[in-house]
């Protein structure tokens, strides 16, 4: 049973910094394409950042590009996802996805796991 499990969310003012982080345990780490998606309240969850399995290839959603980091280091079984830069529209519950593949996938409906999601709140 694959588990994914977000933490490092929480309150920040605008122009602040977070990072998330996104473990996995019960699979094989190595083997997994992830990303990152987020959902504010009254919308639908959206993409945010994809990572290949190997960590050599990223995609952004443009709202975050150049402010976003995603990252994975499967020695630690972790993903993580590096906000610089944050607005108040940045204000979600942000969930971290996985599935094995080569690709980058960028649909949540292409994803096998989920995290239970975490939530981050920017203040203007």
């Amino acid at each position: 049973q694959v588990q994914l499990i977000e933490s490092g969310g929480g309150l920040v003012q605008a122009g602040g910094s977070l990072r998330l982080s996104c473990a996995a345990s019960g699979g094989t780490f190595s083997t997994y394409a992830m990303g990152w998606f987020r959902q504010a309240a009254g919308k639908e969850r959206e993409f945010v950042a994809a990572i290949t399995r190997s960590g050599g290839n990223t995609q952004y959603a443009d709202s975050v590009k150049g402010r976003f980091t995603i990252s994975k280091n499967s020695a630690k079984n972790t993903m993580y996802l590096q906000m610089n830069s944050l607005k108040p529209e940045d204000t979600a519950v942000y969930y971290c996805a996985a599935r094995d593949g080569v690709a980058l996938y960028i649909g949540s409906k292409s994803y096998t796991y989920w995290g239970q999601g975490i939530q981050v709140t920017v203040s203007s």
